[in-house]
């Protein structure tokens, strides 16, 4: 069993299978022009702020849904967090662990952090759509959006790259049916995440590939859940939140004690009376529209809000017979929006918020 080292005063970390300590992280961050900013300088300056005596640090929500917001977060928390994901997945000391998130958020943040405490030989590649074009070797574990995944399986060395990661966890958005039965026979375990940036990163996985693959979340052993009266997800996590989170996720919970996601709060329409979730409409269409798309919905006069459906590039000629026929009657768009590129956060996420400005144009 891996020994976690939680104690931030004893910590080392490996970048590239060569060790720092936190006086020779210092020195490698001041020796660094200031007018250069690539992203193993950032990794060093994140670093400096890790070992500096401050019990927080600054994160950045993703702003899928809004504003990004700023929060300050303990470092203890998250070095607790971190224990449990290298725990569940059983991460050995000098594992490789591939850093190929932006380090303003959380995600990028945890994967470092996992690093600290596991020993884990850090590996940073500039965070892009195709972190594993220049990797030669598959790192042991890897944390992606879906994006990125979606990208490297697209090109045949990549996608050898990625079927040979033993420990891939997928987060940040969600994975459609396509992505999922494209990643159904690697051989190697594949994970959805569930979290957000005030659960400071993931607190539930649930297996996408293999005897275990399962469409519903399995939070870690000291989580606790419960649905809202509004059929919301509320978790309590003494660890890692200091008081009970009431999420906007839409969610149900089986015997077990796991949960599935039906949608946002946020993200649902009421239409003539009638509410529709976002993302249910957006999976019914998902298989059956040969361009991108994304869900939104504009004020009406008549009916209080309507369905917009907002596509990139040319609108198909059978866009309007293929919702009528995948489609119940409330659930059909009523406006379709022509759109250069659809609004996306820099996290990859649909940008909702932009959307629905889009869509009143």
């Amino acid at each position: 069993m891996t020994k976690f080292c939680t104690n931030r005063n004893k910590q080392t970390i490996l970048i590239e299978s060569i060790p720092y300590s936190n006086w020779e992280i210092e020195m490698v961050r001041m020796n660094i022009p200031a007018d250069n900013r690539s992203f193993r300088q950032e990794l060093f300056s994140f670093l400096s702020e890790w070992f500096d005596p401050a019990d927080t640090l600054l994160v950045h929500t993703s702003g899928s849904t809004g504003k990004p917001k700023e929060l300050y977060v303990e470092k203890e928390r998250m070095m607790e967090s971190a224990c449990l994901t290298c725990s569940f997945l059983g991460l050995q000391k000098e594992d490789s662990a591939l850093l190929c998130m932006p380090l303003q958020y959380i995600a990028g943040k945890m994967v470092v952090v996992r690093a600290l405490v596991a020993g884990l030989d850090l590996l940073p590649v500039t965070p892009s759509g195709h972190p594993l074009k220049d990797l030669t070797k598959a790192p042991v574990f890897a944390a992606m959006i879906p994006m990125q995944v979606y990208n490297s399986l697209q090109v045949p060395e990549e996608r050898a790259i990625l079927q040979q990661i033993r420990h891939l966890i997928i987060g940040g958005g969600p994975i459609d049916s396509q992505l999922n039965a494209a990643l159904k026979d690697f051989p190697h375990a594949v994970w959805s995440t569930y979290g957000m940036t005030e659960t400071l990163s993931h607190i539930a996985l649930r297996r996408l590939n293999g005897p275990e693959a399962s469409d519903w979340y399995t939070p870690f052993e000291s989580i606790q859940i419960r649905l809202s009266k509004e059929n919301t997800l509320v978790i309590y996590a003494p660890e890692i939140c200091g008081k009970e989170l009431v999420t906007n996720d839409i969610a149900e919970i089986n015997g077990q004690n796991q949960f599935r996601i039906l949608g946002r709060k946020d993200n649902t329409i009421n239409t003539g009376g009638v509410k529709v979730q976002i993302e249910q409409v957006e999976a019914a269409l998902k298989e059956h529209l040969s361009v991108p798309f994304l869900i939104t919905s504009a004020p009406d006069e008549k009916f209080g809000e309507i369905i917009v459906l907002l596509a990139e590039g040319q609108l198909p000629d059978d866009i309007e017979q293929t919702c009528t026929h995948q489609l119940p009657p409330y659930w059909r768009p009523k406006r379709f929006v022509p759109v250069f590129k659809l609004p996306l956060t820099e996290t990859g996420k649909p940008d909702r918020a932009i959307a629905k400005l889009l869509a009143q144009k």
